[in-house]
């Protein structure tokens, strides 16, 4: 059986990312890597591949280098029939956000798509803390924002509460859609055109699966709903994953998230508050602290109710996040190369002493 992979994305560029390949290296593309085993469309059909060596090592130095899903790699297929994946093709977009361990670290969440959609339910009421918050995320991917208001039949006026939201999201296309109704997917469906790939990013219950069954035209992922007590909703993915949609195009959906670390977004967050990165622009001095001193455009903004006081005061806290996990990284980085030249410096004095 044999497979298009142009269907997913692979085109001429990816091809000459690695042009020495040899005869017994071929394309794929991940599906799902799990437990250092990756799970891959290729030619040919679906592949299991275990990590080579070279992968190994990178993933070594820095987490942020293991494939996941998204992933276009070089699978090798060995004479006893054993595959390993010995190349990851550098990634064109790569959503990825900070671990919750001590140290200032990376996760990636999902690679190569061509547009990163904020899923958010207008039922309940939407979390616009949130949306601001992936979407810092989704534009330092390098993907197209989104923001995909789903569960659109359960309010009586969404375009109004669209139009609101959109305030929040400058320079970003919000669509309200409703899957189980089919409202808003003809909007939505340009993205997951073949050779496209569209992640989706939000918290559980959003209905991402419920959205990626109604795009795949078929049910490829199971669906529950939110729970009777709180409203919050059950995790129905737990785990990253590539689902390609009949007639070409892909859908990368991820495990549910309703707080998502930022990591060295500092780009994405001034792409995310553009109206506020403008204001703090604008101000007299470049040094104000928006505490009193003349010509300060962000106060001028708040008085004339031009800035909301929420959206000044979640801006200030993921400035405040982002700086200290930027500082938290170079600190580990700093850490690192002095260990290594701790480590050079013992290896000169060891062949020094032995030369005596």
């Amino acid at each position: 059986m044999s497979f298009d992979l142009a269907s997913l994305g692979w085109d001429a560029a990816l091809a000459a990312a690695h042009p020495d390949r040899g005869d017994d290296l071929q394309p794929g593309r991940v599906v799902r890597a799990e437990r250092g085993i990756c799970t891959l469309l290729g030619p040919h059909g679906t592949l299991r591949a275990s990590l080579g060596g070279g992968v190994l090592a990178a993933a070594a130095r820095d987490a942020v280098e293991l494939p996941c899903a998204g992933d276009w790699v070089l699978v090798r297929n060995w004479p006893d029939q054993r595959l390993t994946v010995e190349i990851v093709l550098p990634r064109r977009t790569a959503i990825v956000r900070r671990t919750a361990d001590k140290d200032s670290t990376g996760q990636v969440l999902a690679a190569n798509a061509d547009a990163a959609a904020v899923i958010e339910p207008l039922h309940p009421a939407p979390d616009v803390g949130r949306i601001e918050r992936l979407l810092a995320l989704a534009w330092e991917s390098g993907a197209t924002p989104l923001v995909v208001l789903t569960k659109c039949d359960l309010v009586a006026d969404p375009a109004a509460v669209a139009a609101d939201l959109a305030r929040s999201a400058p320079g970003v296309e919000v669509l309200p859609v409703s899957a189980q109704r089919g409202t808003g997917l003809d909007r939505l469906r340009p993205w997951v055109a073949a050779g496209r790939t569209l992640a989706l990013l939000g918290p559980s219950g959003a209905g991402k699966s419920t959205l990626v069954n109604a795009l795949a035209g078929a049910t490829v992922m199971t669906t529950q709903g939110v729970r009777g007590v709180d409203g919050k909703g059950r995790h129905t993915t737990t785990h990253r994953q590539l689902i390609p949609i009949p007639g070409g195009g892909a859908v990368l959906d991820t495990p549910g998230v309703r707080a998502v670390g930022l990591l060295d977004a500092a780009a994405g967050l001034d792409r995310a508050f553009a109206d506020v990165a403008e204001l703090v622009a604008a101000c007299r001095f470049a040094d104000c602290g928006h505490r009193g001193e003349p010509g300060c455009t962000v106060e001028a903004a708040l008085r004339a109710g031009e800035l909301s006081p929420r959206r000044w005061e979640s801006w200030q806290k993921l400035q405040r996040e982002v700086a200290y996990e930027t500082r938290r990284r170079d600190a580990r980085l700093a850490a690192v190369e002095r260990h290594k030249w701790k480590r050079i410096r013992r290896e000169q004095r060891s062949r020094g002493s032995g030369r005596t």
